[in-house]
């Protein structure tokens, strides 16, 4: 998975707000309250995972622009294979 320099950026914002959701979750797991550290875990990963694989409607103008330049712009690797 290559990751964009924009991409990167939203992982690391989405990261920002998701690691203490996580870290609440597990000092609560070591406190003993399973249900809700587990609950506050499974956030942190949702909102990681769901901002990878979840389509925005931010998301459809940058691949629709990725398509159009891939089929136009080839390069020299490109026309040898």
């Amino acid at each position: 998975m290559k990751l964009g320099i924009l991409d990167t950026v939203s992982l690391a914002a989405t990261l920002v707000f998701a690691l203490p959701i996580g870290l609440l979750g597990i000092e609560r797991l070591i406190a003993g309250q399973t249900l809700l550290g587990g609950a506050f875990v499974a956030i942190a990963v949702l909102m990681v995972f769901l901002r990878e694989w979840l389509t925005t409607p931010e998301d459809i103008p940058a691949s629709a622009a990725k398509k159009v330049v891939g089929t136009v712009a080839k390069t020299d690797d490109d026309e040898k294979e």
